[in-house]
């Protein structure tokens, strides 16, 4: 068995040095790139419009927040749903570790990442929506494998996605995440590994066993709520040393393309560093290329793509320009990283010598909130949470395409019984695959809106002709 193991080991490092290596990295920002351009930089030139359609008419369009239609959800819950998806550990931990490895330069690469993502995203909402259908029930359907099989007629391609993202939804979307809270919980507060199991398996069952309208509905309340405590005490943190802020970016930029070697040239954090941990951390944090966050926006009630096209941006800047930029300057700006001792870390004894993203993370936050560590697990219990349910409903969609409606529901019950193993097992192995896997979604996803991008484009302006024909 250990022999078997070691071998699994073998074989997921060099698919995953592949999948997240920097070729696929220059991919997923050429396609975000790509359509950037050919949109004339759409989410500069409409930001007021995108805004306007979303964050803003929260507050004040019903339809918005509510839909009389019993087979969809409103724009607002498949925004909330898909940030329970995307706002998870990563944005805690995984920012931190990419600074913790990659440097304060890494924060730059991620915004560029999202900032190129944001456009990607958009294309993948926009298609979504352009060939969804409704099944037997009533309900929609669609995500990447509807426009991958109805727009590219590729078939075998669009069963590939599924099964990728099938598995994908028990390892990163489930297994790590229960992880993740029963780790907190047990460091922080001493609760029991199977008594965390067993309250998350009870409350995920609840949920996701209403479908869609019922994530939807949890969703909309814990989405806001959990980003708001995260952000506030993040912004507390980061005021408390305002002092830092001006440095901390100063940090960001020059050390995103710095080239010399640190820590006595041993091992530097360099522009190659930054960029590969940047990147992968931009990409991780908001799923945009990944063809996975589409399958709820699908569901929305709207009946022009390029509405929740934007959905889409505003999903990218919430998760990575907001939330992964809070946790970023609480640690740049509350003086825990050390960036040369970091270094002489790393060459030392490797990258499991440096501290984990969490601890780092919750040491920045104990230098203005008292019990920083409880605050910090009470955020990561919250994200995962969210988590678990949305990627629920992704690996859901991926069942029905993949054997019909009457796989739903063995889907669901196995999807709580792993909850199980995910609380009480040691997960190192299944990070990594789940990394892996969820990497491999992406590459017919990206095919496909490339692809398809000559609709989006031509979607895009019509959209914007007739807006400029209604001033």
């Amino acid at each position: 068995m250990e022999q078997v193991i070691k071998t699994i080991e073998e074989v997921n490092g060099i698919l995953n040095g592949f999948i997240w290596g920097p070729y696929m990295l220059i991919f997923f920002l050429l396609v975000g790139a790509m359509f950037t351009i050919r949109t004339g930089f759409f989410q500069i030139t409409q930001f007021k419009n995108w805004i306007d359609v979303t964050f803003l008419n929260v507050f004040r369009d019903r339809k918005v927040l509510k839909t009389d239609d019993k087979h969809s959800i409103s724009q607002f819950q498949s925004l909330c749903t898909a940030l329970a998806a995307t706002i998870g550990t990563g944005n805690i931990a995984g920012v931190a570790t990419a600074i913790a490895l990659g440097g304060p330069g890494a924060v730059f690469w991620m915004w560029l990442s999202a900032f190129l993502g944001m456009m990607t995203n958009y294309a993948e909402n926009t298609l979504g929506i352009k060939y969804r259908y409704r099944n037997e029930r009533g309900d929609w359907v669609g995500g990447a494998m509807i426009y991958i099989e109805r727009g590219l007629h590729c078939k075998w391609l669009a069963v590939i996605f599924s099964v990728f993202c099938f598995l994908a939804s028990f390892g990163i979307g489930n297994m790590t995440q229960a992880n993740s809270i029963a780790s907190g919980l047990s460091d922080s507060f001493g609760v029991p590994t199977y008594i965390t199991a067993a309250v998350v398996m009870f409350f995920v069952a609840l949920v996701i066993v209403g479908g869609i309208k019922r994530i939807a509905s949890v969703t909309e309340k814990i989405v806001p709520f959990m980003a708001v405590f995260y952000i506030l005490g993040g912004l507390v943190v980061i005021l408390m040393h305002a002092d830092k802020v001006p440095g901390a970016f100063a940090m960001i930029f020059t050390e995103a393309f710095n080239f010399k070697a640190a820590g006595g040239g041993v091992l530097g954090y360099g522009i190659a560093t930054a960029m590969k941990r940047g990147i992968s951390r931009g990409v991780f944090s908001n799923e945009a290329g990944l063809g996975s966050s589409v399958m709820v926006h699908s569901a929305s009630d709207v009946e022009e793509p390029v509405i929740q096209g934007m959905w889409g941006v505003f999903e990218v800047f919430a998760d990575t320009i907001v939330v992964c930029t809070i946790t970023c300057l609480t640690i740049l700006t509350s003086g825990v990283y050390n960036m040369e001792g970091y270094l002489t870390a790393i060459a030392e004894g490797g990258e499991n010598a440096v501290v984990s993203g969490t601890t780092l993370t919750a040491n920045a936050f104990a230098t203005v909130i008292p019990y920083g560590d409880r605050f910090v697990a009470i955020a990561i219990m919250m994200f995962a949470f969210s988590t678990i349910l949305g990627w629920s409903y992704y690996g859901e969609r991926a069942v029905e395409y993949l054997f019909g409606i009457q796989g739903i529901l063995p889907y669901k019950i196995v999807f709580v019984i792993v909850i199980f193993f995910g609380c009480t097992g040691s997960l190192s192995l299944v990070w990594d695959i789940a990394d892996t896997l969820n990497g491999f979604m992406s590459v017919p996803n990206l095919i496909a809106v490339s692809l398809l991008s000559g609709e989006v484009v031509k979607m895009t302006k019509e959209y914007l002709d007739r807006k400029k024909k209604m001033v």
